[in-house]
């Protein structure tokens, strides 16, 4: 019995997008067809049950992906569902995990990707899987804006683990958003009604830190004026942040382990235990890896924390997203109508390396709202760090930015050729003379002209010995 075929169905309201998918399909030997409105693709579904369905998100219909997404997975459960966006948040990807999507990607898209998700999807069968598009104003996002493909996965992450009880471990550098990204997994999860309470590890002296962890009996230490319940206690079924984990003591990380192994707590000052329920998410910008190698961090209890790991990409490795966060960093801080950007103040913030990340971004753009004058933000407004040359403790610019930063600029090549031309019209185009000045012998002289398409001028000059 010959082996069927499988049939993808794509759907988007471009049509140029569908026939450049049922070729790239085709090609790839499937079965592919398209539909350009959720209604028509209900009509297909029905009547060929195809194997795969790919639908865009956003489409100028009644039907969108997302709604596409919910009738097919209620009335044809066995059919995969994949979605494309050029729109990326966590409220969608988290919609789609409940719905059942098995995953999405981005547009402009990337061919190879899309086909391999394509393959696993109908490999695997439908399962609990992925979407997205963005509302930037979600109380829920906290700030977390970005469309790029590791946004996009990182929001993936947050709908995948966000009903879990495992413990997370967040890294990344100083000001990616570490703490976003925690109260962003518990927003979107089933401890969402109870508390979040963080704490940063590194602003407490160890004594201070046990306390607001643990809590104390009165009397324990001088201070210790009342009972008081440590914030494992205070956050009860919900979660708790522990921010820059690394900086706790080889002691307290031993207390840390037994919280995270016996989920109880020992009050400073008592000997009776007290049973805790919160979620644990832990967040470092050092390399908490290369800490427990030098036995500066402890090995069991890293592994404790990370059960998984979410890697936040620093912002100068995800450009493209400057504008949105600009845009969202304006309407947060400005006081009535939303100030502009000119053009060569954009520019400067989308060259910038951003050694501070969002952090530092958003600090210059509040900056500018507050210097600015008529409603539009200038080159002047912004610090000088941004306007000028970057210091040499700034981190350097990538292949990209540096290409744009010196486009129209002659290249080596260019410059060689000028140079040349420009000491033979010195010399009166004597060849000999011209060779001296360069340091080159004639003979590496006209191979260089030949290289560029000099052309000498046989003049009376050019002839002398």
């Amino acid at each position: 019995m010959p082996r069927k075929i499988p049939h993808i169905l794509t759907v988007d309201d471009d049509p140029v997008t569908c026939e450049l998918l049922c070729e790239v399909f085709t090609r790839e030997g499937f079965a592919a067809t398209f539909a350009n409105c959720g209604e028509d693709t209900l009509v297909e579904v029905a009547r060929h049950r195809p194997d795969l369905l790919l639908t865009d998100v956003r489409m100028k219909t009644r039907l969108d992906g997302l709604a596409l997404l919910e009738i097919v997975r209620r009335e044809y459960p066995m059919i995969p569902v994949v979605l494309m966006t050029a729109f990326g948040s966590i409220e969608t990807a988290v919609r789609a995990v409940k719905e059942g999507a098995f995953d999405y990607i981005s547009k402009p898209f990337n061919i190879d990707e899309l086909v391999a998700i394509v393959r696993r999807a109908l490999t695997r069968g439908p399962g609990k899987q992925l979407a997205s598009e963005i509302d930037e104003e979600d109380e829920r996002s906290a700030g977390l804006i970005g469309r790029t493909p590791a946004m996009l996965e990182i929001y993936k992450m947050i709908a995948r683990v966000s009903d879990s009880r495992a413990a997370v471990l967040v890294t990344g550098e100083s000001g990616t958003g570490k703490e976003l990204v925690a109260r962003a997994i518990h927003n979107h999860g089933s401890r969402s009604a109870a508390p979040f309470v963080a704490v940063n590890c590194g602003a407490l002296t160890e004594t201070l830190l046990e306390s607001e962890l643990f809590g104390h009996l009165k009397g324990s230490f001088t201070g210790a004026i009342a009972n008081k319940r440590g914030i494992f206690e205070q956050a009860g079924e919900g979660t708790v942040f522990l921010d820059e984990i690394s900086e706790t003591s080889p002691s307290l990380q031993v207390k840390l382990l037994r919280v995270l192994q016996e989920r109880e707590v020992v009050p400073v000052g008592s000997t009776e235990p007290v049973r805790v329920g919160a979620r644990v998410i832990a967040a470092s910008n050092s390399d908490l890896e290369k800490l427990s190698a030098t036995r500066a961090f402890r090995e069991d209890l890293l592994y404790r924390l990370n059960v998984i790991q979410l890697h936040l990409p620093p912002l100068r490795e995800r450009p493209e997203d400057i504008p949105l966060l600009v845009t969202h960093f304006l309407r947060k801080h400005a006081d009535g109508s939303t100030p502009v950007l000119d053009e060569k103040a954009m520019q400067c913030l989308a060259s910038y390396a951003w050694p501070g990340n969002v952090r530092e971004l958003e600090n210059v753009i509040e900056r500018a709202i507050t210097l600015s004058q008529g409603g539009v933000i200038s080159n002047d407004d912004l610090p000088p760090r941004i306007r000028l040359p970057q210091s040499n403790g700034t981190p350097p610019l990538s292949a990209d930015d540096l290409a744009g930063l010196f486009s129209g600029l002659p290249n080596l090549d260019e410059i060689e050729r000028r140079y040349i031309l420009h000491v033979l019209d010195a010399t009166g185009n004597n060849r000999k003379r011209t060779a001296e000045i360069l340091g080159i012998n004639r003979k590496t002289l006209y191979r260089m002209a030949a290289r560029f398409a000099i052309e000498f001028n046989l003049t009376s000059a050019s002839l002398r010995s």
